[in-house]
């Protein structure tokens, strides 16, 4: 037969309904965390795409402005040095 001793080691490991309470709190708030930071990332990765493409626009500008200033050189004469 079980002993008041042996009753209280069981439910010293037994889990309660409040830790499982508490468990479910704790993966929710972690579920709303992660939630919020792959919005966060979600968003980073737009604005670096976004600044990607603004970057390759203005080289290509940057390219084309520098060819016309080597042919406006070239027509007048003028020897450009870097």
């Amino acid at each position: 037969m079980l002993t008041n001793e042996d009753v209280a080691k069981i439910v010293a490991v037994v889990v309660t309904k409040e830790d499982i309470e508490n468990l479910k709190q704790d993966v929710n708030g972690l579920r709303e965390s992660v939630r919020a930071l792959t919005i966060s990332v979600n968003k980073l990765v737009k604005a670096v795409a976004d600044l990607k493409t603004e970057y390759v626009a203005v080289t290509a500008k940057i390219d084309r402005h520098e060819k016309w200033i080597q042919q406006l050189a070239g027509k007048l004469g003028v020897k450009l040095e870097y």
